[in-house]
């Protein structure tokens, strides 16, 4: 299936590009990855995934086929599989990228293939879960590209104020997506969080779902029914 995407960091096109060339650098920035080998042009790794309850771990190869740095062009070849032969999936990824209003705009083309248990998703919801996964992805890229100097110019809180605040957890909003935090090259924060598509599917499950639940509450009131007149 071919699904199109877009998404916008808010970094110069340059940084932008010497990162999304880089798998080192790019790949913590994408929920659920993490890099096992890097040779060359060609990367392995592994993408941790649930869907509720169920946990899967595809663990596969890929490689950049296009690296066109005039075009600010990169063509990327991906496939993998279930750790439990529960499915497969291959993608061949391009990536556009283009300067926009300061910062720097990304056009995603992916021609993807998958079976098994995410396949169920269908086409609709597989584009819109990917396009928020590319948010996040979009996010925590910009927070890997800021520089020292642009950490150093937030105001710093004086010593008395920072005395009387209190630490206060933050509880996420309710429709707010899982973030998950870059890190360096070479990096690690342990163990990687598997990504939860029913998180980012979200109501848009509830939507897909409430219809059948429905007609098998209509079922169950007239087999009821059905059982109490045959008696």
């Amino acid at each position: 299936m071919r699904l199109d995407h877009e998404f916008t960091v808010p970094a110069p096109i340059g940084e932008v590009w010497q990162a999304v060339i880089d798998p080192e650098r790019v790949a913590p920035c994408m929920p659920g990855a993490s890099l096992t080998k890097v040779e060359g042009d060609t990367f392995a790794g592994t993408v941790k995934v649930k869907l509720g309850p169920i946990s899967l771990l595809y663990k596969g190869t890929g490689e950049f086929l296009e690296k066109d740095e005039a075009a600010r062009k990169v063509v990327i070849k991906a496939s993998g599989k279930d750790a439990r032969g529960g499915g497969t999936a291959a993608a061949t990824v391009t990536l556009t990228l283009t300067e926009r209003d300061g910062g720097t705009h990304g056009a995603v083309a992916t021609d993807l293939a998958i079976t098994g248990r995410p396949a169920q998703f269908g086409r609709g919801l597989i584009s819109e879960v990917g396009g928020k996964i590319l948010d996040t992805f979009a996010g925590n890229l910009a927070a890997s590209l800021k520089t020292p100097a642009e950490e150093a110019a937030a105001p710093a809180e004086k010593p008395e104020e920072k005395a009387e605040e209190k630490p206060a957890e933050e509880k996420p909003a309710a429709d707010e997506k899982p973030h998950l935090r870059s890190v360096p090259a070479g990096g690690s924060t342990g163990e990687t969080e598997a990504i939860d598509l029913l998180d980012y599917a979200g109501q848009s499950v509830a939507k897909r779902l409430a219809p059948v639940a429905a007609g098998v509450v209509v079922l169950l009131i007239v087999l009821a029914i059905v059982r109490k007149l045959r008696r």
